[in-house]
């Protein structure tokens, strides 16, 4: 477990950092296209299972969905102009979420933008359609709605655990959104389930059935992530083990 302390923000300002961050998704600048290093691991992200690693980790799967919607706007592959408008406001939107957790971690962040290493042949493959963009859409996004929940029971911070709770409903509305662009159920159906029942970590899932979203842990996150061949970075510390 980490000894370093943890920043001393408080709840207003992690309120007003939230209010600010989102009320400027419109207008916020979008990251460049994927400079990818197909030849290289880049840096290893290490987590540990404390709330710097925690949040750190949301932190990185915030990074890829934002470099994942900057690259779809970029391909276009989208061309119908209510879902390329609805693409652009989730990359806002994501692009404000990394920037919100970069200003709560303050100087515990633990890696840059410039240190993820994408693999740009993989990238390619996935926005070379419109069904494939809009389905990465929904995994990524559910991803993220399984990951804050799986995370949250472990964090102890107040502050962290606000920044983490703002975000996850949002990741949800965005499954949501691209779900029913793709003609979908706006709620995860079974067949969409990433982990099965049978691997799921019993004391994170009580809750059962329709009504309840499933709680994954940060080592399944690394798992799906890893299957998506988008990230070249090791990602290893005691929070996936």
């Amino acid at each position: 477990m980490s000894s370093r302390k943890l920043p001393s923000t408080s709840r207003r300002s992690l309120i007003k950092l939230g209010i600010y961050g989102l009320g400027a998704m419109t207008i916020a600048t979008m990251p460049s296209v994927l400079n990818a290093q197909t030849s290289s691991r880049g840096k290893t992200l290490m987590f540990n299972a404390d709330d710097i690693g925690i949040l750190n980790f949301a932190l990185l799967l915030e990074e890829l969905e934002s470099a994942f919607y900057a690259a779809v706007i970029s391909s276009g592959k989208i061309t119908n102009s209510r879902e390329l408008e609805y693409m652009r406001y989730l990359g806002a939107q994501e692009t404000a979420h990394v920037t919100f957790l970069r200003s709560v971690l303050a100087n515990q962040v633990l890696f840059a933008t410039q240190d993820l290493s994408f693999n740009q042949n993989s990238v390619n493959g996935i926005i070379a359609s419109r069904d494939s963009i809009l389905n990465t859409a929904v995994t990524l996004e559910d991803v993220g709605v399984h990951a804050y929940n799986g995370a949250g029971p472990s964090l102890t911070n107040p502050s962290f655990i606000l920044a983490a709770g703002s975000i996850v409903s949002v990741e949800a509305r965005h499954a949501a959104g691209v779900r029913s662009l793709l003609g979908k159920p706006v709620t995860e159906p079974d067949a969409d389930q990433l982990i099965s029942n049978a691997n799921l970590n019993s004391a994170l899932n009580p809750f059962r059935g329709k009504a309840y979203d499933e709680l994954y842990t940060p080592k399944q996150i690394v798992a799906i992530v890893s299957s998506l061949n988008i990230i070249n970075n090791p990602i290893g510390g005691s929070l996936v083990a």
